[in-house]
C-alpha cells in the first residue's frame, strides 16, 4: 500500500499504559502518548479522522481482549492498533503462548472486520536496569510470537526492538517501563513509517547524540538506580502483594470516536473542552 493511498476515517487504539500515554504528560495536564501523536499525523492527511483510545494502564492482554475488543469492534474502525503484554511479562506466572493467543485473537477479529491493524514489538527494557535482565527470555519469546501472529493476519509490525536507539535511556521515563515524550514521539514515527504514511522516513531509527562518559555520569546512573528501587520497584511490588493494579478504578481517556484537533492543540484537551465522546459508529462520519 502506498502512502498516498492510506486514508483512515476511524482509528481505535487498544492496550495498556503505553497506549494510554503514560510518561508523556500527566493526569493533571492530560496524557498524550504515541497513539495521540499517530492520530495527529493521520489527521494531517485525513482531516475527517475520528479517533478513540480505549487503553487503560495496568491491563493484561486478556483484559484488553475481554474489555476493549468488543467496544472496538462496535466502533467499526478502519484502522486499529493493538499493543499489550508488558504487564503480563512482569507477573510471576507468565505464559507467552497464552498472551500471544489473546493478541492474535484481537488481530483476527479486527482484520476480519476489515480494519488495517498495526502493533509493536517490545523494546529490550532489561537493558535499562540490571534487575530486569532475568525477564529477557520472556520478552524475546513474546516478541517472536507477536511477529508470527502479525504475519498470519497481515498486521503491520513496527519492529522497534531491532534498533539500538529503542533502549536509549533518554527515550524512557524515570520508571523505565514507560516512554518519555521523546520515546512516544519515536514510537509514533515508527508506526507511521511502518504504515508507509506520507511524509515519513526511517529517521526514528537514528541514534541520539552520544553523551560524554565520565565519573559524574556513572554517579548519576548509580543514584538513578537507587531512586528507581525506592520510587518505582518498591511501590510496584507493594501493589502486586495487595492484588492491586495501577489501573484500578480507571476508564479509557477517549472511549468514543472524536475528531482530532487541529495542529497545535493537544488531543488530551479535547474532552476537557466539553466535547462528549460518541460510541455510535454512525456519528463518525458527521
Amino acid at each position: 500500500m502506498s502512502g498516498t493511498e492510506t486514508r483512515f476515517l476511524r482509528f481505535v487504539a487498544l492496550g495498556d499504559s503505553h497506549t494510554e500515554g503514560v510518561g508523556d504528560g500527566d493526569d493533571v495536564t492530560g496524557l498524550r502518548g504515541w497513539a495521540d501523536r499517530l492520530a495527529e499525523h493521520l489527521a494531517r492527511h485525513s482531516p475527517q479522522l475520528r479517533y478513540a483510545n480505549l487503553a487503560v494502564r495496568g491491563r493484561l492482554a486478556g483484559q484488553v481482549y475481554a474489555q476493549q475488543l468488543p467496544v472496538a469492534l462496535a466502533l467499526r474502525p478502519d484502522f486499529a492498533t493493538v499493543v499489550a503484554g508488558v504487564n503480563d511479562m512482569l507477573r510471576p506466572r507468565f505464559d507467552a503462548d497464552e498472551v500471544a493467543a489473546h493478541l492474535e485473537a484481537m488481530f483476527a477479529a479486527l482484520t476480519g472486520q476489515g480494519a488495517r491493524v498495526a502493533t509493536l514489538t517490545i523494546p529490550d527494557i532489561t537493558c535499562l536496569t540490571p534487575l530486569a535482565r532475568p525477564l529477557r527470555p520472556r520478552l524475546e519469546a513474546l516478541n517472536h510470537r507477536v511477529r508470527a501472529a502479525a504475519h498470519r493476519h497481515g498486521v503491520v509490525v513496527a519492529d522497534v526492538t531491532r534498533y539500538p536507539v529503542a533502549t536509549d535511556p533518554r527515550l524512557w521515563s524515570q520508571d523505565r517501563l514507560h516512554c518519555s515524550p521523546l520515546g512516544h514521539q519515536r514510537i509514533a514515527a515508527a508506526l507511521a513509517h511502518s504504515l508507509n504514511l506520507p511524509g515519513t522516513d526511517d529517521s526514528w531509527t537514528h541514534p541520539l547524540p552520544v553523551l560524554p562518559v565520565g565519573r559524574a555520569r556513572f554517579l548519576r546512573a548509580a543514584s538513578a538506580e537507587l531512586r528507581w528501587l525506592a520510587g518505582f520497584l518498591g511501590p510496584w511490588i507493594g501493589r502486586r502483594a495487595r492484588g492491586r493494579s495501577s489501573g484500578d478504578g480507571r476508564v479509557a481517556k477517549r472511549p468514543g470516536l472524536l475528531p482530532v484537533p487541529s495542529s497545535g492543540q493537544r488531543l488530551g484537551r479535547a474532552l476537557q473542552c466539553g466535547q462528549q465522546p460518541s460510541a455510535d459508529p454512525a456519528d463518525a462520519s458527521q
